[in-house]
């Protein structure tokens, strides 16, 4: 009864009506008394638990003044189509406002969602577009420090088809996204599944001279926001689930036969919307968080194996790291694509497809990869002599790998989640975290035997593979619209970079690292990080090591040491870190092949067979 209560007051709330007998709604401008916090507000601290409210209005200052949306969109799948409107109030903090901005992510790929009838306290504005995912509106008189702004926008949008996937699994096997990777799949459609990711437009931080942070570049992460409150409802035809961040606030039918979920999100970065039908929930609960794996109901053994992977992680994060902030936690299902095993959001992640299938079966996980026509019959030509061959192999590789991008994904709760940093032009600050992260909890979990398996699997085959495909080794820190394509961001970023805290801690020791690590996630809890504050928190553990510390950040961030830190590749070794075997003599295996694998590998590995 309670949630169908707290249902009925977010939609009183959203639809302009009073939440309750003789309390008429506030102007949508309007901010509360000093040391009040009105009732959507509480509505979206019902998100945080009691224990990290107190910390967040420490970070953040009142949090009754952090942005607040109130979202309402109806979603028709058969149509692709999404229409609604947004509100977005933002209090002026430090300085008057005189501009507002809006970033619509799905943009960068060509228009797919517009906005209209824009307001500004209720009266019509003028929408600019500097940019394809940027929207401008000027405000004739300045709002000055305390007071808010209230924005209304229509919103309209049509999703496209997702494109044919592949998730990581193309990655594992060379066949990842050579080019630019868009928002693999991000905002896109299924017949069963729709990723509605960016269609609330959202205001971008921005620069001390009020310019706002680059938007997507088409290469790794979107964007990311200021901590900000939610109250959203979405409306889909019955028998369909929407799933997105924040706790949930109830199902509530309407005369058309359609049902509209609503959720109340506190001091998130971002706000993701997913849409399913067919999928079924596993549930459980870590340290007052609780956790649900939504899957499709074909894929019911990984979805619940995927809860098991969620909750571990979770578990070793919150007892190493500190607490998760939030009250719930979803990982759902994805059909995504471009080389992409996860997305993360506050709150809510996604993992692919094609990794909830791919141990128990690899060979239709390779059949379901464009370019990968063949490649069943070429690994079970490495895999002669092997027992079941290397496509067995290959289905457990895969399995650890779900496991691995599951803990990577948990981590970016904290990094950059919890912890922000700007995804667009320092995108190593938390993809390396994240991914060392991940590979901590593989040890801690399964130990350290089997984290230095998977630091081969996942870090170190990374960027072999890339220099056996004729990359160049690189500077990692640097924009993501730096790099030439997203096989060298996945080489450098995912694969060389997090290997710089493997070395700090092998200099400064476990127990300096860990003391360091922890003191940075309570020091920029809830704030903006930088690109060496984790070295200073080390430093401050080992001060003896603070410069070498610091040459160490240089080396593996800003510097091209790669092959003299990782190793020089050899495709043996290669595919033997990959569990395929040891393939001995290149030649000797070349004798062996059919013309049609031998041009396959051939075209895998550009120049590698060359004589």
């Amino acid at each position: 009864m309670r949630t169908f209560l707290r249902g009925c007051l977010l939609w009183c709330a959203l639809s302009g009506a009073p939440a309750w007998s003789g309390a008429p709604p506030s102007p949508p401008a309007a901010t509360p008394a000093p040391g009040m916090v009105s009732p959507e507000v509480q509505l979206c601290l019902q998100h945080l638990k009691p224990s990290e409210r107190e910390r967040a209005a420490k970070a953040l200052g009142p949090l009754a003044e952090l942005p607040l949306y109130r979202v309402r969109l109806e979603v028709d799948p058969a149509a692709r189509e999404v229409k609604g409107q947004v509100q977005v109030e933002v209090v002026a903090r430090g300085r008057p406002l005189t501009e507002l901005y809006l970033r619509l992510t799905p943009n960068m790929q060509g228009r797919r969602v517009t906005l209209s009838e824009a307001k500004l306290g209720g009266k019509p504005v003028r929408l600019e577009q500097p940019e394809p995912t940027l929207y401008r509106v000027s405000l004739e008189e300045p709002v000055p420090a305390g007071a808010a702004a209230s924005l209304e926008v229509a919103v309209k949008a049509t999703v496209p088809r997702a494109e044919k996937g592949g998730g990581m699994l193309a990655g594992l096997l060379g066949g990842g996204q050579r080019g630019g990777g868009g928002d693999h799949g991000a905002f896109s459609a299924t017949e069963d599944f729709l990723s509605l990711v960016g269609v609330v437009p959202q205001v971008p931080p921005v620069d001390a001279a009020g310019r706002p942070w680059d938007g997507p570049q088409g290469i790794g992460d979107l964007s990311l926001y200021e901590p900000a409150n939610v109250l959203a409802t979405v409306s889909v035809p019955t028998g369909w689930t929407v799933h997105a961040t924040g706790a949930p606030m109830g199902e509530v039918p309407e005369r058309d036969g359609r049902v509209r979920f609503a959720f109340a999100a506190g001091a998130v970065r971002d706000f993701p919307i997913l849409v399913s039908r067919g999928y079924e929930k596993k549930t459980t609960t870590v340290g007052g968080v609780t956790v649900e794996s939504h899957f499709a109901a074909r894929d019911k053994a990984a979805g619940q194996r995927v809860l098991e992977y969620t909750a571990a992680a979770l578990a070793e994060f919150e007892r190493r790291l500190g607490p998760l902030p939030y009250t719930h936690f979803r990982v759902v299902e994805a059909p995504l694509s471009g080389g992409a095993g996860g997305m993360e959001f506050p709150g809510l992640v996604t993992v692919a497809t094609s990794l909830y299938r791919g141990s128990a079966q690899p060979s239709e996980a390779l059949s379901s990869l464009s370019g990968m026509e063949g490649m069943e019959e070429f690994l079970g030509l490495l895999g002669q002599g092997g027992g079941n061959g290397a496509l067995a192999h290959l289905g457990e590789v895969l399995e650890r790998t779900l496991e691995f991008t599951v803990a990577h994904e948990v981590a970016h709760q904290y990094f950059a989640g919890l912890i922000g940093s700007d995804p667009i032009n320092a995108p190593v600050v938390d993809e390396s975290l994240a991914q060392y992260a991940a590979l901590l909890y593989v040890e801690w979990r399964h130990g350290k035997a089997a984290a230095d398996v998977q630091r081969k699997e996942a870090l170190v085959a990374s960027y072999h593979l890339y220099r056996l495909s004729g990359g160049k080794d690189g500077k990692a820190d640097r924009p993501t619209g730096d790099f030439e394509n997203e096989f060298e961001y996945g080489a450098l970023v995912y694969g060389k970079a997090p290997l710089l805290h493997h070395a700090s801690r092998q200099l400064v020791g476990d127990d300096a690292f860990f003391r360091g690590l922890r003191s940075y996630v309570d020091t920029y809890r809830f704030k903006w990080t930088c690109g060496d504050c984790l070295t200073k928190e080390l430093a401050k553990a080992s001060p003896a090591n603070a410069k070498r510390l610091d040459a160490l950040r240089v080396r593996w961030w800003s510097e091209a040491h790669g092959d003299a830190d990782l190793g020089k590749a050899d495709l043996g070794s290669l595919l033997g870190a990959q569990g395929l075997g040891d393939l001995g003599d290149l030649k000797d295996l070349q004798l062996g092949m059919d013309p049609a694998s031998k041009k396959l590998l051939e075209e895998l590995m550009p120049g590698l067979l060359g004589e």
